[in-house]
């Protein structure tokens, strides 16, 4: 693209020369002809004002530090060149056809412009939308939904009756759908499987990291909500109700009939006790642990059991002394004992 047509796309202002091609992003050090990169910290200007890139994106109020180069202006470097990067190298769409290895059912409804490809098994009543690409090995079971321009990459399994919207990318070696942890013990201590006979719905513009599961309902659904991100390796348990733009971080593990709220964040190997709830505006650090039933209310939360941050701070100074202060105790027994004895 010229430079100005990509800057009117971004919202933003050309310093420069307009009519340049790009054509790919890079790095600073790296860039160079028909390439761009970004610069949103004072720290790497020099790197910027030295780099070879035929244009870069800045911050307002910053093009005077780049006399003589093509820039691009605007409030949000990084989020312009991420939408830069979408824009130079949209996701390639396959050629719509049916791979001669697939088996798809008679009564499925797959649409002319998708693309499916080699081993990939489509079960009865199933459906797929228009420029969806289903990679090598993925696995619709009976009566799926899959909407439209999704992407599912190899080993994807959607077991029966899961319903995904457009524009979800499912990395591979996802499975949804698969049975919840559900059991019922008796008086001798057997577990029957409690039943776990509902669904999986994912909204549109979910993007869902390799090898992560989301277990089936047992009665009703597990929904994860609009433009939420999920890492690899995490794991939702039946019946939680995920919302919209929510960002889970890798090896979550969520339990049964959580509810996280809309624009909740979660870090890395945090592990949900069952029917909590996290609420809009809370933002979860990594490894902490949340008890069965909390409700963890907006502000920053850490530690096992999950506390408010500075309360955690306050808690892991006091355990980083505790060395000393068990030196300390010694000494004040000893010193007790020696009155004891002048007494």
């Amino acid at each position: 693209m010229r430079v100005r047509d990509l800057a009117e796309s971004l919202g933003g202002r050309v310093v420069g020369d307009g009519l340049r091609r790009i054509m790919r992003i890079a790095d600073l050090e790296q860039a160079g002809k028909y390439e761009i990169a970004y610069v949103d910290n004072e720290k790497f200007f020099a790197a910027a004002a030295e780099s070879k890139a035929w244009c870069l994106i800045v911050a307002e109020g910053v093009e005077d530090k780049f006399p003589d180069r093509t820039l691009i202006v605007v409030k949000n470097p990084k989020l312009a060149f991420a939408r830069t990067w979408s824009t130079l190298s949209p996701s390639g769409y396959r050629k719509g056809e049916i791979h001669p290895t697939a088996v798809v059912a008679e009564t499925a409804d797959v649409a002319p412009s998708a693309y499916v490809g080699p081993y990939v098994y489509i079960g009865e009543g199933t459906s797929v939308g228009d420029y969806t690409q289903l990679e090598s090995g993925v696995v619709l079971g009976a009566n799926v939904t899959v909407g439209k321009h999704c992407v599912l990459h190899p080993n994807v399994v959607l077991y029966d009756a899961v319903s995904i919207g457009s524009f979800v990318i499912l990395h591979a070696g996802v499975c949804l759908g698969a049975d919840g942890f559900g059991y019922v013990r008796d008086d001798d201590g057997y577990y029957y499987k409690f039943p776990q006979v509902g669904t999986v719905v994912i909204e549109d513009d979910v993007e869902i990291g390799a090898h992560s599961c989301v277990d089936r309902a047992a009665l009703g659904r597990t929904r994860i909500g609009r433009g939420t991100r999920l890492d690899n390796m995490v794991h939702v348990g039946h019946n939680c109700d995920i919302g919209e733009r929510v960002v889970i971080a890798a090896q979550t593990g969520i339990s049964g009939s959580v509810v996280i709220e809309d624009g909740a964040v979660i870090g890395g190997q945090v592990g949900f006790g069952d029917h909590t709830r996290v609420q809009k505006g809370a933002v979860i650090g990594s490894k902490a642990g949340i008890l069965p039933g909390k409700i963890v209310r907006p502000g920053v939360w850490w530690g096992i059991p999950v506390q408010p941050l500075d309360q955690y701070k306050r808690m892991n100074a006091h355990m980083n002394r505790l060395p000393e202060m068990r030196e300390r105790l010694r000494r004040l027994e000893a010193e007790i004992e020696e009155l004891k004895k002048k007494i």
